[in-house]
């Protein structure tokens, strides 16, 4: 059963075709919100942000964002400057609010389809951007669903190692060096601290409690490459992800002895054979044999060229082919970056 709280929008949520357990209407203190439903069972909240007291002041949602689960609070917002701006809606998503539109069928939508960060991280904008300039095209606000976003978007790619070993790190590392010639680009490593031998200050070492605010932080970006290792929070947060396998004899019988399923499921997942040696014969082999599809055969490399081809094939496979550099470097020139 669900719950709404309304003020100014009071007509337009009480025509939802939702079933309803408690509804309030009027202007309320956050602490009185949090006190009625603290402890309330309810399946999802409907809150129309005229019915909080100085909504505009960021402060009171963050009280609300700490007292309530906001995976369940669906955010109906005004037209107004304060609540609408790119700073206020960043703030909210840093607290953990996603859910948010500005009419009916917004709230309907994120009622069967609720946001998580991945969703919402690009709605941040690049720090500094004038946003009433129109300096930045790329940055437009739109609406996709009825829900407020942006053009502007992100992509998360991430890396797990399947064998022990298989070269994530490395690869990531590699990887945002090929790419930083034309894009903005971050790698980050979550749970881990290997990042800290390469020098590098576009790659960042955090913590799966910490990883919502560190793309938040990188979410003007154009890329955000993601060495998961174990944490399920990061592999859920890509917007498409590698599952690299060193094929040699040892790190492949090492595998199944710990875990004689995981090519199951593997399945249907975007392998990556990394630090490899198989000729492409014997790519169809362990294909046969795996009953896995391999999406990339990657050679041993060293990390210390500068223009690896056998990486710009698999960036050309990513998507990164050169007609997209030249829309960037255009796009760049438009935003003033770089020069």
């Amino acid at each position: 059963m669900n719950v709404i709280i309304s003020n100014r929008y009071a007509t337009m949520l009480q025509q939802l075709d939702i079933d309803i357990i408690k509804s309030l209407s009027g202007e309320f203190e956050v602490d009185e919100i949090v006190s009625t439903f603290q402890n309330f069972y309810f399946q999802r909240m409907i809150l129309d942000i005229t019915a909080i007291k100085d909504y505009q002041d960021i402060k009171n949602l963050q009280k609300l964002s700490i007292a309530l689960d906001m995976d369940k609070v669906i955010l109906l917002l005004d037209d107004s400057l304060e609540s609408s701006s790119n700073e206020y809606l960043s703030k909210l998503i840093s607290m953990g609010i996603y859910n948010f539109t500005k009419n009916a069928e917004g709230v309907m939508y994120l009622y069967n389809n609720p946001n998580s960060y991945r969703d919402v991280a690009h709605i941040h904008q690049l720090e500094n951007m004038n946003e009433s300039s129109g300096e930045s095209g790329d940055n437009q606000k739109i609406i996709v669903n009825n829900v407020v976003t942006q053009v502007h978007q992100v992509k998360i790619i991430g890396f797990k190692n399947i064998t022990e070993d298989a070269g994530a790190t490395t690869l990531v590392y590699m990887l945002k060096k090929q790419l930083e010639k034309n894009y903005q680009v971050v790698g980050i490593e979550v749970d881990r601290r290997d990042f800290m031998f390469f020098n590098d200050k576009d790659l960042v070492s955090t913590t799966t409690n910490e990883l919502n605010g560190i793309l938040a932080k990188y979410s003007g970006y154009d890329v955000i490459l993601i060495d998961v290792n174990k944490s399920v929070a990061a592999e859920g947060i890509c917007n498409e992800i590698f599952y690299l396998i060193e094929p040699s004899t040892i790190k492949l019988n090492k595998l199944m002895l710990v875990n004689n399923k995981v090519l199951d499921v593997l399945k249907n997942k975007k392998v990556v054979l990394n630090k490899s040696v198989l000729s492409s014969k014997d790519v169809l082999d362990f294909e046969y044999e795996s009953r896995l599809k391999v999406c990339y055969n990657i050679p041993p490399l060293d990390d210390r060229e500068k223009n690896i081809m056998a990486l710009n094939k698999f960036l050309v496979r990513l998507g990164f082919d050169k007609q997209q550099d030249e829309e960037h470097e255009k796009k760049n020139k438009i935003l003033g970056l770089f020069g």
